[in-house]
């Protein structure tokens, strides 16, 4: 069933002049037409949200922790809706969808809880000095204003709740941008959010075509840009705003690290069906999807075709049967350029243990060995479901091979020695080590991000919060301390 959606305008419905489709990925049906905003439309919702800031901060707590809550009760609500939604428009297979809206139910939640205790303010004395008696600091957090929030495609609701929510809990009017692949989840949670009684202006959801963003970007009226998306993409919106506060959320080629003491067959069983679920859920669109396998080599030999075994158990096909774990990329292009890389690897000298078939937008999940350093699928992030098996002597050749990258955004390490756990801590160049597990692990209210090319900045709700605001001290004077 095919449908007409419009945009969310200064927290109002409205319909542009024009409209586009949203096609499934996977059967290449019509999910939906989308009206697209005027230029004065565009206009009429970044001057709503400038002329709302003073009185949107000024909102009381417990009204934006409603509002929040109320966002997180719906999305329970409407899950199966939603999830079908997601899973129409992204091809993601319905498990994986039903899974990020149960995502997006905890961000607005963790987002509530926060609002109502954020920005309490902390005193600091200052008679440490002579100079500073009678005088007392109180530092509480205000926001820097308006949020042009520019989301992915890859998690169509997950990543514009991770925009949204944490806005909303500091008191900050927040524009946002969903992918033009899949639009209809963040107007989605226009829909939800219009049902509060948030201020007019405090949030708009305007999928405008990329081409206008660059208006966007520059509009001195959105001083806050949090981008999830390429590393190309990122570094030129922030080269191009260089007074801009900016978020940068970018890609990763995350390394899943197998150290000698997780010998036992148990051990290796499990590593393997993690390593291969979590290289190919979302068809392997994820910035901390399994890439790269570092395997000792007293365990490579009995690893690799453990691993081999468990990514062709991966079942491809239809993403809206339960069973799938496996659906197609976002689009055909994508899975040729998968494709081509593949192929560049082997006939540089990779070897292919399996996959490596591409069926439509769809391509089959794929691994690699012996692929040689200088190659495309070595240096940068595939964003498909390939994952590089290499061997390595020792914790300290691991560690370097996991370093030995642009990206840095989060690593795995199988090891049961919690001495190794800190050494690789304090050694692995990312944002987040994920100790016994594969990298693809991130819980919605932990700090998430990278170093080097990963990005800057971290979401995860408490902590994208802390980004939106700034620190403003006020010294009382004349007190009796």
């Amino acid at each position: 069933m095919t449908s007409t959606h419009a945009f969310w305008l200064a927290g109002r419905q409205a319909t542009g002049e024009d409209a586009f489709d949203v096609t499934s990925p996977w059967d290449g049906r019509l999910v939906a037409a989308v009206s697209i905003p005027t230029d004065a439309q565009v206009e009429e919702a970044v001057a709503a949200a400038h002329a709302v800031e003073a009185e949107f901060a000024a909102t009381p707590a417990h009204v934006r922790a409603a509002a929040l809550d109320h966002v997180s009760k719906r999305l329970v609500e409407r899950t199966e809706e939603i999830a079908q939604l997601i899973s129409a428009e992204n091809g993601k297979p319905i498990k994986w969808a039903r899974g990020e809206v149960g995502r997006a139910v905890s961000v607005f939640r963790f987002a509530a809880e926060e609002a109502r205790r954020f920005n309490g303010g902390e005193a600091q004395r200052l008679d440490t000095d002579a100079g500073g008696v009678g005088r007392l600091a109180l530092t509480r957090r205000f926001p820097r204003g308006t949020v042009l929030g520019i989301a992915p495609f890859n998690f169509p609701l997950n990543l514009c709740a991770h925009k949204v929510a944490p806005a909303i809990a500091v008191g900050t009017p927040i524009i946002l941008k969903p992918a033009p692949a899949t639009p209809l989840s963040g107007l989605i949670l226009g829909e939800l959010l219009a049902e509060t009684d948030l201020p007019a202006g405090s949030w708009s959801v305007l999928p405008v075509a990329n081409d206008k963003m660059p208006a966007l970007v520059q509009d001195e009226r959105l001083p806050v840009i949090s981008f999830t998306g390429s590393e190309k993409v990122g570094y030129a919106i922030m080269d191009s705003v260089p007074r801009k506060h900016c978020t940068l959320e970018l890609g990763g080629n995350g390394a899943a690290v197998v150290l000698a003491d997780w010998a036992s067959d148990e051990d290796l069983d499990w590593a393997a069906t993690r390593i291969a679920t979590f290289s190919n859920y979302q068809a392997g669109q994820s910035c901390i999807s399994v890439q790269r396998v570092i395997a000792d080599a007293s365990v490579y030999e009995r690893l690799v075709p453990k691993i081999v075994a468990a990514v062709e158990a991966q079942v491809t096909g239809d993403p809206n049967d339960a069973a799938t774990d496996v659906g197609p990329l976002v689009d055909e292009n994508a899975a040729k350029r998968v494709e081509s890389w593949v192929e560049e690897a082997v006939k540089a000298g990779a070897t292919l243990l399996t996959g490596g078939k591409r069926d439509g937008a769809s391509y089959a999940p794929t691994v690699l060995a012996d692929v040689p350093a200088d190659t495309t699928i070595s240096c940068e992030e595939v964003f498909g479901p390939v994952l590089t098996v290499r061997r390595v002597e020792g914790e300290a050749e691991a560690f370097a091979a996991v370093n030995d990258s642009k990206y840095g955004l989060q690593a795995g390490v199988f090891t049961h020695d919690l001495h190794t756990a800190f050494r690789a801590h304090r050694a692995l160049e990312v944002g987040g080590v994920v100790v016994g597990d594969v990298p693809s692990y991130r819980a919605d209210q932990m700090p998430y991000g990278g170093v080097k090319q990963s990005g800057v900045g971290r979401e995860g709700v408490r902590f994208a919060m802390d980004d939106y605001t700034y620190e403003r001290v006020m010294v009382l004077t004349g007190l009796a301390l």
